[in-house]
């Protein structure tokens, strides 16, 4: 036997103005309710919402029900639902949002994207409408829980600069300006991502200050000497004039992975400075803060406590080329990589020289 259906409707304005006639005419409201096509509970509680007490002639009083307070108590009520999501049935848009998020996007990174490729939907929000509607549940395969950051930005407390630095003649007190306020090119920010322990492999990650390129690097382990021959294969690959075109300058921590400074800056190729490096204040990794973003992305896909080793050098490059052609809202939703590539151009340098 086949389930009947029931089918759901408002009462309108106009069932209202009927059912003020018929209760006026003392019809009962089970047969208001057969007459109009509602159930009961749908009928008191219409009552409800538009009794009145009328004072009669001979000044007593007597409960009934107005159509137009009724309506009028409607459509307050309706007032505190909101607008009608944007998103409607757009349905594309919709899982196109939630791919794109589940690939790592964030959501003001899947508008760049929608707006740099010149997608085409239904629907139009702004971040913090899309935001709103993650928050609010409205999508079926994504939530919070897949958004990189969930909570406000971290605010870094105010270190008093300390007077002597293990470095002192590498001091990132003595960058120059240009460097700090990212005017020029080939200044990089380096730091170590670790395993499972701090024995083994790790991560170098360089982080180019003004376009954001990201190199992930697989080191020997965290020691200076495994960092510098890391440096050394990078400079073999792309030659020395080239590297000291793109690398001008690191800067990093006081890591022991970063200890052999003369290691970093002199070629062993042409034995002369390829590059400069400064040292950050101790506790103060705000100074590389660029780099601590990318850091926040890598760990999204190698997850704190898991072993370098278990990644091949094609699961890194996929990573790193996610991070670099990643669509940033800093650079009006251009990519890294895009930026990379104009630097490069500028220098008189082929793309093929580096590492995408």
């Amino acid at each position: 036997m086949k389930q009947q259906t029931r089918s759901y409707r408002r009462v309108s304005a106009s069932d209202r103005y009927k059912i003020e006639a018929l209760r006026n005419a003392k019809v009962s409201v089970a047969q208001i309710a057969k007459e109009l096509g509602f159930s009961k509970v749908t009928i008191y509680a219409e009552l409800k919402r538009g009794a009145y007490q009328h004072r009669n002639s001979d000044w007593t009083e007597t409960t009934k029900y107005s159509a137009y307070k009724a309506q009028r108590n409607a459509d307050y009520n309706a007032t505190s639902k909101g607008a009608q999501l944007k998103i409607a049935n757009d349905h594309a848009f919709a899982e196109f949002v939630e791919d794109m998020i589940l690939k790592g996007y964030s959501p003001a990174a899947v508008l760049g994207f929608i707006k740099e490729n010149h997608l085409d939907f239904e629907t139009s929000v702004c971040r913090v409408t899309l935001y709103s509607y993650i928050d609010k549940g409205v999508f079926r395969r994504i939530s919070n829980k897949n958004l990189l950051r969930k909570s406000k930005k971290k605010k870094y407390k105010q270190i008093k600069r300390v007077k002597k630095l293990p470095r002192v003649d590498h001091s990132i007190e003595k960058r120059p300006k240009e460097i700090q306020d990212r005017i020029s090119f080939g200044h990089w920010e380096l730091d170590s991502v670790i395993g499972k322990q701090t024995r083994g492999k790790t991560i170098l990650s360089l982080t180019e200050r003004k376009t954001r390129m990201q190199l992930i690097l697989i080191s020997k382990d965290k020691s200076s000497l495994s960092t510098v021959n890391v440096l050394n294969q990078i400079e073999r690959k792309i030659g020395v004039r080239n590297f000291r075109k793109i690398f001008k300058s690191f800067t990093c921590d006081n890591g022991c992975e970063f200890a052999n400074t003369y290691g970093m800056e002199f070629s062993p190729i042409s034995g002369k400075q390829r590059t400069t490096v400064y040292y950050c204040h101790p506790y103060c990794s705000s100074e590389r803060g660029s780099n601590e973003n990318q850091n926040g992305f890598i760990r999204r896909f190698i997850p704190k406590g898991t072993a370098i080793s278990e990644y091949t050098p094609n699961q890194v490059k996929q990573i790193q080329d996610f991070i670099n052609y990643y669509p940033r809202g800093i650079f009006d939703y251009k990519s890294s990589a895009d930026l990379f590539q104009s630097e490069l151009a500028n220098l008189g340098i082929k793309n093929n020289l580096i590492f995408f």
